[in-house]
């Protein structure tokens, strides 16, 4: 029974993601802010310095699987979504590459968004930061942007996360761990309602409307992470796997 770490697995899609991970025979550690086995806070160096111990702890040293599903939207402090959504991930990513690394037919996938295709790399503001790794630098200039700093600290953290899990595939393979990025569109959650319920972001989520017609829902996002978890993937690596109802199509129809 291969052991899968999934983050953000108390609710929305990370919730979905650990049951059909569950389904299909994985042994699910969850990791959250609460209701899961390993309870700890993505968003400071020392709680993710705690989350990985405690994970090594608990696995011994061997995971099968990585399936980084926590995230913070628009609506949240925007240093914070910096933290979660880039730092927590790009650092679990390689603190935990080890493990997988003594785990058996390894996969990692991470949770992005259509957003980290909107804001292309050569023209987000904190790409380079972020890359870099300097987290105090990033917060200086998302908490500047004032009222578009929600967005920007979104966006740009989603397009430098895939970027991150891109340069990262050489490596990955070399040590016969996939890694993958699954792109959800507007997908109802409990995040996706706190944006809803936000005065500068609530009419342009509920004016995106998908050429299907609806939003998703997590247990169709799910679905595609356990595919790319299992051994009918195994020659899918670097791959983001768009999830939208069409919407980037439309957007972007020559871009892709």
């Amino acid at each position: 029974m291969p052991t899968t770490l999934v983050t953000g697995s108390a609710s929305g899609i990370g919730a979905a993601s650990a049951q059909a991970l569950k389904a299909a025979g994985h042994q699910i550690i969850g990791v959250d802010l609460h209701n899961a086995d390993i309870v700890g806070d993505l968003s400071t160096a020392e709680g993710r310095a705690q989350i990985i111990d405690r994970v090594l702890t608990r696995c011994d040293g061997k995971l099968d699987g990585l399936v980084l599903c926590a995230g913070l939207g628009p609506q949240a402090p925007a240093s914070r979504i910096v933290s979660v959504n880039y730092f927590g991930a790009v650092e679990l990513l390689d603190k935990l590459l080890p493990s997988l690394r003594h785990g058996e037919q390894s996969a990692a996938v991470v949770i992005s968004s259509i957003e980290s295709a909107m804001l292309p790399w050569d023209q987000n503001p904190i790409g380079a930061t972020l890359e870099s790794g300097d987290e105090a630098k990033a917060h200086e200039i998302v908490m500047g942007a004032a009222a578009e700093g929600g967005y920007l600290a979104y966006a740009g953290s989603k397009n430098a996360l895939t970027v991150a899990v891109r340069k990262r595939v050489a490596a990955w393979g070399q040590a016969g761990v996939r890694l993958n990025t699954v792109a959800p569109g507007v997908t109802d959650t409990p995040l996706l309602q706190q944006a809803l319920d936000d005065p500068r972001y609530g009419d342009g989520i509920r004016n995106l409307t998908a050429p299907l017609g609806r939003r998703a829902v997590p247990d169709e996002i799910a679905p595609v992470v356990a595919f790319l978890m299992s051994t009918a993937a195994r020659y899918v690596h670097g791959a983001q796997f768009v999830v939208d109802g069409g919407i980037d199509a439309a957007f972007r129809p020559t871009q892709f």
